[in-house]
């Protein structure tokens, strides 16, 4: 029997401006920026990590900075949407009003499969939904970041529902039910809810069967890849064994010195990453001064000098910096 997912461990998008996204998760969105480091497949480009105060897993909103690499389109085929859990209902009265005031482009509070929720997007048309964690159950989520600029009653604390659109449903209903073990919970039209493990906020993703849109492409302001947690080493042994015998191609054992990892395209365009829970982000960096400095994995610091020289210094300095919450 195959170790079950315990739900989103993270999502991996690509954006036009280090800058401009560190700029937006932290003050805007008031995620900690727990890790700066590079991209360990392409080190001359920035990889940053938001996620809670600690960096837990499944709380963990990532972006590759490519330079030169065009705008996205988004379309069918694409991992399009990513959501963040916060408190309660209250919360989003709360975040309505705060992106009005910082001129975020977002909708109003809507119902979604019983939750109330609200899409907004970033200035490179990256797609995203808060989530209401009011009446959730499930996978429990992280911990607000404590010094950050938003009240913590009212603060994202992790990953919600991945929202994906896709042409072949059929195909991708068994990928999910039968390789990935996910269920389907409910469904509302052409939107379906699957859920896996402990299930709740943190376990979900929204499939939408969409053949109207034509097929999506992948560039700065759309989604990389998700990916999903497992426990430890062991687990994720499991799965590179398992998944061949379905048929699926994977990356095999790769060690992200933060987590250990397993890659497989389950359909066009969709990416999946199995990923462990651990190490984690806390082992190279005081709490205090989390995601302020260069991070690199061992088998990187002999490059850091030239690592250094090719990545265009971004001021991460928070420590100093006393947010008012608001």
């Amino acid at each position: 029997m195959i170790s079950q997912l315990k739900g989103i461990h993270h999502v991996t998008a690509i954006t036009s401006s280090a800058e401009r996204n560190y700029h937006f998760f932290t003050y805007t969105l008031g995620m900690r920026l727990v890790k700066k480091t590079v991209n360990q497949d392409d080190i001359q480009t920035y990889h940053l990590f938001f996620a809670d105060d600690e960096g837990n897993p499944g709380t963990d909103m990532t972006f590759f900075d490519f330079p030169g690499i065009p705008k996205g389109e988004h379309g069918t085929n694409e991992i399009y949407r990513t959501a963040f859990r916060v408190p309660s209902d209250d919360a989003m009265e709360y975040w309505q009003k705060r992106f009005e005031r910082l001129e975020v482009q977002h909708g109003g509070i809507e119902a979604q499969f019983g939750k109330q929720v609200i899409n907004f997007s970033d200035f490179d048309d990256q797609k995203y939904q808060l989530i209401s964690d009011e009446g959730n159950q499930g996978v429990k989520s992280g911990i607000p970041w404590q010094n950050g600029p938003v009240p913590l009653n009212y603060a994202i604390t992790g990953l919600g529902p991945i929202h994906i659109r896709i042409s072949n449903f059929d195909f991708f209903k068994k990928v999910l039910e039968q390789v990935l073990n996910f269920n389907q919970i409910a469904n509302n039209d052409s939107h379906y809810l699957f859920e896996v493990g402990e299930g709740g906020n943190g376990a979900q993703i929204i499939v939408e069967h969409n053949t109207d849109l034509p097929e999506g492409r992948q560039g700065y302001g759309t989604v990389h890849h998700v990916a999903f947690r497992v426990e430890d080493r062991a687990a994720l042994e499991e799965w590179i064994n398992y998944l061949p015998t379905f048929g699926l191609q994977t990356s095999g054992f790769v060690d992200r010195f933060f987590f250990q990892s397993l890659y497989a395209r389950v359909a066009p365009q969709i990416l999946f990453e199995w990923a462990t829970d651990g190490p984690g982000f806390m082992g190279d960096e005081p709490y205090e001064t989390l995601g302020e400095k260069l991070s690199l994995p061992p088998f990187l610091e002999p490059k850091r000098e030239q690592i250094e020289a090719s990545v265009r210094p971004i001021d991460t300095v928070r420590s100093t910096i006393d947010f008012k919450k608001e």
